[in-house]
């Protein structure tokens, strides 16, 4: 293992947390019940007139990796919200569920701890399930618009055999959770649309020891409890708010057919945005787009 003086991974991660601070966020870990303990990054001063908005993180890193190129930009317009999903940073619990509807529950309970009333959410990949969760659950009173970014809420079985083909991978766990460099160096290969040139194994064990090493079990055992991606068709209910859909036209983990097939079926109230030169994580490969895409959707009168 790599000291943690010497590791890229540890070093940029405090690096990040510096950039989150001086964006008026800090960090608390909140009891939501006797069971569940999240972690969130929140606004220094609550007490200002700003919308709030709820950023939600995808499976992998913890949630200030995810949303590192947005905080600062969006912070001057909003109460920025970013919460670390069950078993991932700092959050966990002892409950038995596992499913994405749990999480989303969480974060209800969370903001409802927070003392949050309305707001808008934004979630990527696996945390755009749970933010479509969360904006069904709690309805157009609580939750105000919705983005859904890269996530194919709208899984069924064959969507997930071809990952898996796409992949050339037997199981999406070795995919969603590498443990070896060969897997890291596939899930970035899909998830981002710039070619990657040779990295050494020991850069991507330090990733995978600081990342992706924690929790496994766990992890392992929220993919196994994903209530989508298990039947032949979707049948999600349509949302009552209005919804963005953002998407890299390169997405090589939901291909852009998924959005196109998901704005019919989310919200009679939604649009469809997709980002040139980008894979399954424009917030990060094109922020400055995805961040611009965001802030109009959000500013802009209902």
């Amino acid at each position: 293992m790599v000291p943690s003086f010497l590791s890229f991974a540890g070093l940029y991660s405090g690096y990040i947390r510096r950039c989150f601070a001086r964006a008026g966020l800090f960090s608390q870990s909140i009891n939501i019940d006797n069971e569940t303990t999240l972690h969130v990054w929140g606004p220094t001063n609550q007490a200002t007139q700003k919308p709030s908005l709820v950023l939600i993180h995808g499976f992998g890193p913890m949630a200030m990796w995810q949303w590192r190129e947005q905080v600062q930009f969006l912070s001057p317009h909003f109460n920025l919200y970013v919460p670390d999903l069950i078993f991932f940073g700092e959050s966990n619990t002892r409950s038995k569920e596992r499913s994405e509807k749990f999480q989303a529950a969480s974060v209800g309970k969370l903001l409802e701890k927070l003392g949050v009333k309305k707001f808008h959410v934004a979630g990527t990949s696996y945390g755009g399930f749970v933010a479509y969760h969360l904006a069904n659950m709690l309805g157009v009173e609580k939750v105000e618009k919705v983005v859904i970014a890269s996530s194919g809420v709208n899984m069924t079985k064959n969507h997930g055999l071809g990952l898996l083909e796409r992949a050339k991978l037997d199981n999406i766990e070795d995919l969603m959770l590498p443990s070896s460099p060969k897997q890291l160096r596939k899930l970035i290969t899909l998830a981002v649309s710039r070619r990657i040139h040779y990295v050494p194994d020991f850069f991507f064990n330090d990733f995978i020891n600081k990342l992706y090493s924690e929790n496994r079990k766990e992890k392992l055992e929220l993919l196994a409890g994903l209530s989508i991606g298990k039947n032949d068709t979707s049948n999600i209910p349509p949302l009552q708010q209005e919804v963005l859909i953002i998407w890299g036209e390169d997405d090589n983990i939901f291909p852009v057919q998924m959005a196109h097939e998901l704005k019919e079926v989310i919200s009679k109230k939604a649009r469809l945005e997709l980002i040139k030169d980008a894979s399954h994580v424009p917030q990060l490969e094109k922020p400055a787009e995805f961040n611009t895409i965001i802030l109009n959707f959000l500013k802009e009168a209902s």
